[in-house]
């Protein structure tokens, strides 16, 4: 008696923004889900740490202030959006923790075209978003990421994008002055977003 096998070649669905976004009106997600489609798979994100929203509020309130004066002195449209989603292509819609862009007219979500700075704060998503998030936001062309890598307390700003990623990366630390590369003007010491350092053990016990 003959044996035969066949192999089965299992094809993976990958979804679309619009069934991404059906998905979510339909409730399937839950209220305080946080999720965002990358290469049409659905990836569910950590909760938060206060060190996080610690970052995201403080940079929320620095981005917002420069946009406001931005706005006051050359009418320029600039908005902060705090994480929200960008429609990337078909199949991707991250949710970056901040982005500085473009006035998004009323009717449709922000895109590629209109983000001028993208922000990422980071703690255990670090290698996601270094080695998954940063390759496709460089090969849809947005101008600028900043990392906020928060164990190691440096911030990495990353521009010139490329199909095959971003060319230049310029790292900050804590006592650093940080100079966005393709926002003229947009600048501020590094010191005035982390929080307070926690005092080493000897201290506390002074």
């Amino acid at each position: 008696m003959e044996t035969i096998e066949r192999t089965q070649t299992v094809k993976k669905h990958r979804f679309t923004v619009e069934e991404f976004r059906m998905m979510g009106e339909a409730g399937i997600f839950g209220e305080e889900s946080r999720v965002e489609l990358i290469d049409g798979e659905v990836i569910e994100m950590s909760p938060p740490g206060w060190r996080h929203v610690w970052y995201v509020k403080q940079l929320n309130r620095m981005l917002t202030r420069f946009a406001e004066d931005r706005r006051s002195r050359h009418g320029d449209g600039y908005e902060v959006s705090v994480q929200d989603p960008l429609v990337m292509d078909e199949h991707g819609q991250p949710q970056p923790d901040l982005m500085l862009m473009k006035g998004v007219p009323p009717g449709r979500l922000p895109n590629t075209g209109d983000a001028l700075i993208v922000i990422e704060v980071s703690d255990t998503s670090l290698a996601y978003d270094r080695k998954t998030k940063l390759p496709r936001y460089a090969a849809a062309g947005v101008p600028e990421v900043w990392i906020y890598d928060i164990e190691a307390e440096t911030i990495e700003v990353h521009s010139t994008p490329t199909p095959d990623g971003y060319r230049k990366t310029l790292r900050y630390g804590r006592t650093d002055h940080l100079e966005s590369t393709t926002i003229p003007g947009l600048a501020f010491d590094t010191n005035d977003i982390f929080p307070p350092k926690e005092p080493e053990p000897d201290e506390k016990s002074t």
